[in-house]
């Protein structure tokens, strides 16, 4: 009798029907969705800065304080209930991105390389490449900090 191959869940669910733990699992940790964005209201093309979001911890690409993040910053976007069609903010490189457009995720994602460290590795992170908020003084033009290596 043939084994069978069970495929992982990203590849078995919608965004929409995983758990919260499979979700945060999709986050491939590179902090790009952290970063200030500008948005030509135009032709609503976003624009990246190399500004970090005051909460990341730009060393490690994580939220210094996740739970009370929307608290702490209330312009922080949660994606969990988002509309996949409204994630075209988002890195082309972002495991929900990818997963919302149908794509397969990367061989440096966390899941599949099953290292957290390959992201960084793969250059694929803001590690070593941003500021905090924090660090930048008050009448900074943020057109001046706008970046075009996200992608």
């Amino acid at each position: 009798m043939a084994d069978i191959v069970r495929r992982p869940f990203w590849e078995q669910k919608t965004l929409a029907e995983m758990s919260a733990e499979e979700w945060e699992a999709v986050c491939d940790g590179c902090g790009k969705c952290c970063l200030h964005k500008l948005e030509n209201h135009d032709d609503g093309e976003v624009f990246y800065t190399d500004v970090a979001c005051r909460l990341l911890d730009i060393d490690v690409c994580r939220c210094s304080d996740y739970q009370a993040r929307k608290k702490l910053v209330p312009d922080c976007l949660s994606l969990r209930h988002s509309d996949p069609a409204d994630m075209h903010w988002l890195p082309l490189s972002c495991g929900y991105r990818i997963l919302a457009e149908g794509r397969e995720l990367e061989d440096w994602h966390p899941l599949i390389s099953g290292d957290v460290n390959s992201v960084h590795e793969a250059g694929m992170s803001i590690r070593g490449r941003c500021i905090s908020e924090n660090d930048l003084k008050r009448d900074v033009d943020y057109e001046d900090r706008i970046i075009y290596w996200v992608e």
